[in-house]
């Protein structure tokens, strides 16, 4: 599997839990109870699986092979899908630090309800320019041992620095979300 075929794989497993999310948006302001532990549950998914995993194997990996083959890192699609990333964190932050009050306060419970809403569309949108145009062109720079390099590295980020056994945790905490 080539290492942007990996990242689209994951992409499906985040957009599953976005979708959880945007259920548990609609749900909040149709009923006003906020399930604190589900929300807890998806930013530790986001932080963890999205930006630890994900991005990280994007941001230290992918769009250094990247540049290495004559992308800039300043101009064009990796500075664009390096500034939403960092929007992404800053979303996932406010719901974070929103969500222990948000049972009590109304102000809280609406930024947890508006940051996460800002965060699912920023990444639904953010995929989509991953896997439609950065993806393709990544794969059009690459030769096979930059595929077969990113490969190996992208295994070694998940035994080294991402853990045994995380990564399958994630996908099961995705599926269970998912279901409700």
């Amino acid at each position: 599997m080539r290492p942007t075929e990996t990242l689209m794989h994951e992409h499906q497993i985040i957009l599953t839990v976005l979708d959880a999310a945007a259920r548990e948006v609609r749900r909040t302001q149709e009923t006003g109870e906020v399930r604190t532990e589900r929300l807890e549950q998806m930013v530790d998914f986001f932080r963890n699986f999205a930006d630890r995993c994900h991005h990280a194997k994007e941001e230290n990996l992918l769009f250094v092979r990247m540049e290495e083959r004559g992308m800039p890192r300043e101009a064009g699609p990796i500075v664009v899908m390096l500034y939403e990333h960092d929007l992404g964190r800053g979303y996932v932050r406010a719901v974070a630090e929103a969500l222990p009050r948000a049972h009590s306060d109304p102000a809280a419970r609406q930024t947890v309800l508006d940051n996460l809403t800002l965060y699912i569309q920023l990444l639904r949108d953010h995929i989509c320019k991953e896997d439609h145009i950065l993806y393709p062109m990544a794969d059009q720079l690459f030769l096979p041992e930059d595929q077969r390099a990113l490969e190996e590295a992208f295994d070694r980020m998940e035994r080294e620095e991402i853990g045994e056994g995380v990564h399958e945790r994630y996908h099961e905490l995705a599926h269970r979300l998912a279901e409700g």
